[in-house]
């Protein structure tokens, strides 16, 4: 078998484009997408959409469509634009412009991104249920956790607990709450 040299095919990424009519303007839309461009695509919405540890659907149709229209389209969008982006997504789609994009993409990207943003989500919630994940959350808290209880244990005054459980227990008729009268006792014994 002869081997053939790549740098004989004088290849380049594709940047053809499709041109859609959308009210009388002429936008472009690219038919490929560099890879690195795609994952980050998939990459930002899903951590866009991420709540509570979970992904918001809602959430992931907007930020998935609005980035399509970022990355995919010749449309420019300021920053101040950007700020309000369930503002910018609510003009997109109420107008049928977000539908106008996807519609000149080809096909084929456009199954591709659906089917990578799916599998990573699901990756990412099977991971996120493993022992090893809140095992990994666990460790990666610690540092802020010990930080905020030494704030506390700084910041402690035993003689404003004191005052809290006299409080508590005047509250009650006198009568000592249960656990808090120990506890200011250890404190006592402290000193």
């Amino acid at each position: 078998m002869v081997k053939v040299s790549f740098a004989n095919l004088k290849l380049k990424v594709n940047k053809d484009v499709n041109t859609i009519d959308f009210n009388g303007t002429k936008i472009e839309v690219l038919k490929y997408l560099p890879i690195s461009d795609k994952k980050d695509l998939i990459d930002i919405t899903l951590q866009k959409s991420e709540e509570d540890g979970i992904y918001d659907p809602v959430r992931m149709e907007m930020y998935f469509n609005l980035y399509i229209v970022y990355m995919y389209s010749n449309l420019s969008f300021t920053e101040k634009q950007k700020e309000d982006e369930e503002k910018l997504y609510d003009m997109l789609e109420s107008n049928g412009l977000i539908e106008a994009v996807l519609q000149g993409m080809e096909e084929d990207e456009y199954k591709a991104l659906i089917k990578w943003l799916d599998e990573k989500e699901w990756t990412l919630m099977k991971y996120k249920n493993t022992a090893g994940a809140v095992l990994q959350n666990i460790i990666n808290d610690l540092p802020r956790n010990a930080e905020a209880a030494a704030e506390i244990v700084e910041h402690f005054d035993p003689n404003k607990y004191k005052e809290v459980i006299n409080f508590a227990t005047a509250a009650n008729g006198g009568r000592p709450i249960r656990g808090l009268r120990a506890n200011m006792d250890v404190l006592d014994e402290a000193k």
